[in-house]
């Protein structure tokens, strides 16, 4: 591409824009966030965090670059660079290495951890991270590395990049490699030759670029290539920009439109770098064998059916057994030159579809253990795969020989104690040939930094030097740079002009004015505090709220003088106790009881009143002395002085006295039975007592609700009261019954019982039937009264007694007289004492007799028993001889095994 340097020099001497200070720059840079925060920040030895391939990467938020104002001999050295350029937008990456070599004279090795002094030999990884390191350090590093790994290379100590060990540093260059032994000069960088770099510029590989540097020989990576490409082509070849030969590959944002590889569609995709996705558009296509419809990808239109061909072969005799193929099946396999299967005789004029004979001699191929032939005759199929020919082998290690199986793999159960190839941990594998295993312990060694340990696998000699970087930041972090791990101790932090982004933790954080970016504590709050008090007032002192922690301090671990210094945030004092004066009143809340007090001392107190707080009874009133209330009383609206925190009284609250005394309350309507409750405020419920009240005529008891029995009138008393039923009460002058329904009163038939009733005569011969009130008439007529006569002597003796009655009365004597005299007559017939037998005890039982054949039966199961028994101890003693016969051998081999390792354990030693 055509470029001239002149040209671009002399059309940038032109440009009057003043460049800024890289370090204003980075001092000017946002805070980090966390995520930023825990990504590698770019510095001296960590280039790679700015990326190479991002145009943003390089510009500082808008602003040009300067390094005249930090250092003569950086701004020396990309002046060549500014006057092609124009500006400094691209040096963000380089100018991290110059400010930091300007600004630190002496910066450590990460080796020894030792100052790099300007006049001592170094050397820097040029290949990936450029860190500085003293050339003899690199050296003794190379060699040990190199002599300790398998393969002759050996790896940054930062970086791992490897670098073969031809390329071990012999002479002390400069950063351009032109110079050997460079002078140390105070005018331009340290280990710097100070002429053009005239390195090869890569900063995009793919780009084609063959432009040098233009810097004067600099630490770090060089920068972009700053010339100008006037016909840019973007990703697509559409368009032509002129651009940055650094920035010449770009995208236009329109459509690709490049043939994809199906031949058909084009790329949809906007103007992208590498090659075009598969193509994506879907669609009907056929197997390769055309017997199988799919919709897929056009760019998976080729595919294979899952079916066999199954199509005819040359032969015409047998079938493809292939998958989906394209074409045609060709040949048939079989056709040709046949031969047995053990290959030692020939068929050659055999048919395909015929079987080729055996040959009947021995089979003679070789086994799978590569040593000895197959024995069997001439077979179909594969021959067996494990060997079974016996043979002497010898374990991997050496140390046992034994015949065993030709398959058999044979080990001892001896450890290698040989160490490991990082010299600290022995192999400890049984039965080891020599080739111990690479360690796969963890190093675990405090590296050189003090802070880490060392994570690699474990190895030989020195570990690498720690790899991380530590941030040396102001006290707000928004100016700060790197430095190896290790050597923050004895590290400066940089200064500051921004303003302290500490927040406050008192309530003035919006208040106060700003200070600026400052170690140790923030200075403390003057406003009046204000703090709202629990009781409503507000503190009337000075602030005296928290004051916040400082950043945490630029080094890793305190050095010893600065162990005892606090970091912590300083706690603030609590407001003082309110002072304003309030009105307080008693326990119980009485008017005219208040009395005057302090805010903070404020305390509910007894007077002399009783409490007189209604009860819950709603009837009686407290008699105790003032006490503590549980429940608060209301307050006059707006009266804030007047309302009481009762959260220090509630832990002394005494409940008012309870009411024990029954309901004295009259019931509405009136009856007899207390009311169950206790003194309570509402009306009394309802009566639910029974009352039992009996019928009119006393057959039955009826059982009321006394609230339902009391609210009746007493007709409606009376009515209930009925039983429904006969009367059935005795008549006062008859023996009968009321006939009338359950009434209240006397009966209404006394004197007018019509039943019939029999009359008698005085003997019991004679018999009538009259009317009740008849014989009741003819009783009063004779002067009689009928209550006085018995009910069994009712009516009886009102008929006149005839003749046949006293007939009657004489033969009944008679007879009565001759039954005395026969009763007297007949003696009692006397009954003999008979004695009672008692039962017999075994009556029912019935003597079995045992036959012989049960007793033989008995003998010959126990002498079985017997013979069992005897069969179960032989076995026993059987079983235990053979254990201790084996027993026995393998302490016999235990022994030779003992003696064959002493025999070989001098001759290993």
């Amino acid at each position: 591409m055509p470029f001239s340097y002149a040209a671009a020099a002399s059309g940038s001497a032109s440009s009057s824009r003043k460049p800024v200070p890289v370090a204003a720059a980075a001092a000017r840079r946002p805070a980090p966030s966390p995520a930023a925060a825990a990504a590698p920040a770019p510095s001296p030895s960590n280039p790679s965090a700015v990326s190479d391939s991002d145009p943003s990467s390089y510009s500082s938020s808008g602003e040009e670059t300067d390094l005249t104002a930090s250092d003569p001999a950086a701004a020396s050295v990309i002046s060549s660079y500014l006057s092609v350029a124009g500006d400094g937008a691209d040096l963000s990456k380089v100018g991290i290495f110059l400010s930091s070599a300007a600004r630190r004279r002496s910066p450590p090795c990460l080796i020894c951890f030792d100052p790099i002094r300007p006049s001592d030999p170094v050397w820097s990884c040029s290949a990936s991270c450029f860190a500085l390191l003293h050339l003899h350090c690199i050296q003794s590093w190379a060699h040990q590395s190199s002599s300790a790994a398998p393969s002759p290379t050996w790896g940054c100590p930062k970086c791992r990049f490897p670098y073969p060990k031809s390329q071990t540093p012999t002479s002390y260059l400069c950063f351009c490699s032109k110079t050997v032994d460079p002078a140390p000069d105070p005018w331009i960088l340290p280990h710097s030759c100070g002429d053009v770099c005239g390195r090869r510029l890569n900063a995009d590989r793919d780009s084609g670029c063959e432009h040098n540097c233009l810097l004067l020989c600099h630490p770090g990576p060089c920068p972009p290539c700053p010339a100008i490409v006037p016909n840019a082509m973007c990703f697509c070849g559409s368009h032509r920009e002129t651009r940055r030969c650094s920035h010449q590959r770009y995208s236009c944002s329109g459509k690709c439109n490049k043939r994809l590889g199906c031949g058909i569609h084009r790329c949809p995709v906007d103007c992208h770098d590498g090659p075009c996705p598969p193509c994506a558009v879907r669609g009907k296509h056929k197997c390769e064998c055309g017997e199988t419809m799919e919709e897929r990808l056009c760019s998976e239109r080729v595919f294979q059916c899952k079916r066999e061909c199954g199509g005819m072969l040359q032969c015409g005799k047998h079938s493809c057994e292939r998958g989906c193929h394209a074409g045609k099946c060709g040949g048939c396999p079989l056709q040709g030159r046949r031969t047995c299967p053990c290959g030692k005789k020939d068929y050659p004029s055999l048919d395909c579809d015929a079987e080729a004979a055996t040959c009947g001699s021995t089979c003679e191929k070789v086994l799978g253990c590569g040593r000895h032939k197959c024995p069997e005759r001439c077979h179909r199929g594969s021959c067996v795969e494990t060997c079974r020919l016996v043979i002497t082998k010898s374990c991997r290690c050496g140390g046992l020989k034994k015949e065993v199986p030709c398959y058999q793999e044979l080990t001892c159960e001896r450890k290698c104690q040989r160490l490991r190839n990082c010299g600290r941990h022995a192999c400890r594998r049984r039965c080891c040939e020599g080739d111990c295993a690479p360690c796969p312990e963890v190093c675990d060694k405090r590296l050189r930094c003090g802070n880490h340990k060392c994570l690699s696998p474990c190895h030989r000699g020195a570990c690498a030097p720690c790899p991380l970087m530590k941030t040396i930041s102001c006290n707000c972090g928004q100016t700060f740079f790197e430095v190896p791990c290790g050597t923050e101790k004895n590290q400066k932090p940089p200064k500051c002009s921004k303003k302290c982004n500490i927040a406050r933790l008192c309530r003035h954080k919006l208040e106060c004015r700003p200070h600026k970016c400052h170690y140790g504590a923030c200075p403390p709050c003057k406003l009046i505090c204000g703090e709202e008090l629990s009781c409503g007032h507000r503190c009337k002192l000075r602030c005296h709220g928290p004051i916040a922690p400082p950043n945490p301090e630029f080094t890793l671990k305190p050095i010893k003088r600065k162990k005892g210094k606090h970091i912590d945030s300083t706690p603030g004092t609590p407001c003082p106790p309110c002072q304003e004066v309030v009105l307080v009143p008693c326990f119980g809340h009485h008017l005219g009881q208040e009395r005057a007090i302090l805010c903070s001392k404020r305390r509910q107190f007894p007077c002399q009143n009783l409490c007189g707080n209604p009860l819950n009874c709603g009837n009686h009133y407290c008699t105790k002395a003032c006490h503590v209330l549980q429940i608060p009383l209301s307050q006059p609206e707006g009266d804030q002085s007047a309302i009481l925190s009762l959260a220090s009284a509630s832990a002394f609250a005494e409940p008012c006295e309870e009411c024990n005394l029954p309901c004295q309350r009259v019931r509405e309507p009136p009856c007899s039975h207390p009311c169950p409750l206790p003194c309570h405020l509402n009306d009394c419920p309802p009566c639910k007592a029974l009352v039992k009240r009996p019928c009119h005529c006393g057959a039955m008891v009826h059982a009321f609700e006394c609230m339902y029995y009391n609210n009746l009138n007493a007709t409606k008393q009376q009515k209930v009261r009925s039983c429904g039923g006969p009367c059935h009460r005795k008549l006062p002058n008859c023996p009968h019954l009321c006939s009338e329904i359950c009434h209240p009163g006397q009966c209404p038939s006394v004197d007018q019982c019509m039943k019939k009733v029999n009359v008698r005569c005085a003997c019991n011969n004679l018999k009538k039937e009259w009317i009740c009130q008849d014989v009741l008439k003819e009783y009063r007529q004779s002067g009689r009264d009928p209550k006085q006569i018995p009910k069994n002597q009712y009516a009886v003796g009102l008929l006149a007694c005839g003749e046949d009655c006293v007939k009657k009365v004489k033969a009944a004597d008679s007879e009565l007289h001759l039954r005395k005299i026969q009763e007297i007559k007949t003696p009692a017939v006397e009954v003999e004492n008979v004695p009672k037998r008692r039962k017999r005890r075994n009556r029912g039982q019935e003597s079995v007799e045992s036959s012989k054949f049960q007793e033989i039966k008995a003998v010959a199961l126990k002498f079985l028993l017997v013979i069992f028994l005897c069969i179960i101890v032989v076995a026993g003693l059987y079983l235990l001889w053979k254990g201790v016969y084996r027993l026995s051998d393998w302490m016999n081999d235990m022994e030779e095994q003992r003696a064959r390792q002493r025999h070989l354990k001098p001759g290993r030693l």
